[in-house]
């Protein structure tokens, strides 16, 4: 009897993971579907004539490798100004115990919860002023700002899983504490470092309004604000090369992804050995 209950909840269970998994898989299915029928609509359906039709015509200077291009330059630039600042900040607050680091810290969690559309007015007005407008590193910059509280305190706990007791050998050899971070800490977090960089590079990637508001011109604009150029007027979507730009628009994204995933096998690998 118990066995019976057993299997049917597992069996609801699998039901409702299947369901779930269906959510997700449809518009990726409609995404590939889509991108090869030359007469794709908003529905998911088999291309009578399937065809590269759709990527043909995105793949120009104008609709896919400049707007590709700035989004690479504003999501790694980015990720790097985040990384560096998160670090030298992260290393004081893992390193020293002090009074106000519970304060700061709930400080920064707190500084994630602010939502950036309730501070872009007096931003947009700050940049106004001192004439930063469609300005990429003033952007960058902005975007940094923004990612930052949640990068420190995702560095922060991983900077903690490092023993001193390695930096402290170290400076019995003659190292700086900054050689130290740089030639102890850094290379046993790396796998840490490569988490916060996808996490900011991934939502300055698909950061829609904070481009469309700073970035003004058309050279400027990257891929989250370009791919609204197909929406036409009067209700008009060019699905095919929507659904074709898309899955271009998402490969640099699992590429680095793929790239980051390779080399955190190899920094865990060090971090095993040194431990070991």
């Amino acid at each position: 009897m118990t066995d019976r209950h057993g299997r049917t909840r597992s069996a609801w269970a699998d039901v409702v993971l299947l369901l779930i998994g269906a959510c997700f898989l449809l518009p990726l299915l409609w995404l590939v579907l889509g991108s090869l029928d030359p007469a794709a609509g908003h529905s998911t359906k088999v291309p009578q004539q399937p065809g590269l039709e759709n990527f043909a015509a995105v793949f120009t200077p104008e609709l896919l490798f400049r707007p590709l291009w700035n989004s690479l330059l504003l999501s790694a630039g980015t990720g790097l100004v985040t990384l560096v600042a998160a670090v030298l900040a992260a290393y004081p607050l893992s390193r020293y115990r002090s009074r106000f680091n519970t304060p700061f810290m709930s400080g920064i969690l707190f500084g994630t919860c602010l939502p950036v559309t309730a501070i872009m007015v007096p931003v947009y007005g700050l940049f106004v002023q001192l004439r930063l407008l469609d300005s990429m590193p003033a952007t960058v910059l902005f975007l940094a700002a923004t990612s930052l509280p949640m990068a420190i305190w995702m560095t922060r706990n991983f900077m903690d899983a490092v023993p001193v007791a390695l930096e402290e050998a170290a400076w019995v050899d003659g190292a700086s504490r900054l050689s130290g971070l740089r030639s102890i800490v850094l290379p046993l977090m790396g796998p840490g470092l490569g988490v916060v960089f996808i996490f900011v590079f991934i939502q300055a990637w698909g950061n829609f309004f904070v481009p469309f508001v700073l970035l003004l011109s058309e050279a400027s604009q990257p891929a989250a604000v370009s791919i609204f150029s197909f929406f036409g007027q009067h209700g008009a979507v060019a699905y095919g090369q929507l659904a074709a730009f898309s899955i271009l628009y998402s490969v640099p994204v699992l590429a680095l992804y793929a790239i980051v995933a390779r080399g955190s096998g190899n920094a865990l690998a060090l971090a095993g050995a040194v431990r070991g």
